[in-house]
């Protein structure tokens, strides 16, 4: 990924991320970047400072924060893998499938899939037990 500042034909400047350069190039040029301020599409780089990375130590609290951090990755996917190898997968059949199990039309047995914040905002109201669990994606880079 790299950061260009760029400049719009009235003169606001603004940040972008692209995936490289010859990215960026392409898409300035097929105006398919936008002006956050004004929506221009006639859009230019702009003159920007170099940003060089400086050797850093970390703080004594940094340095607890980022072993929390990734004891906390480490527990999340050690939890993924065990609801992966020990329940069934309902994906976006999820609040139906917890609403059966609840009610006792069908088997009880341990589920997991998607739902959208109303569809769990009703299951909790309707008593329903289920947990949401933040989850991280299989391959991190």
């Amino acid at each position: 990924m790299i950061l260009f500042d760029l400049k719009c034909g009235k003169g606001h400047v603004f940040e972008a991320w692209f995936r490289d350069g010859g990215t960026a190039e392409r898409q300035i040029a097929g105006r398919k970047v936008s002006c956050p301020d004004c929506g221009a599409t006639s859009i230019a780089k702009a003159p920007m400072a170099p940003r060089i990375g400086k050797t850093a130590q970390l703080s004594t609290a940094q340095q607890e924060m980022a072993v929390k951090a990734a004891e906390l990755r480490k527990g999340l996917k050690e939890l993924r893998a065990k609801v992966e190898a020990n329940c069934d997968y309902v994906g976006g059949q999820f609040a139906e499938e917890a609403r059966k199990i609840h009610y006792g039309e069908t088997e009880e047995r341990g589920i997991y899939g998607e739902t959208s914040d109303d569809e769990a905002r009703d299951l909790a109201e309707e008593g329903v037990p289920f947990a949401r669990i933040p989850w991280l994606p299989q391959r991190e880079n």
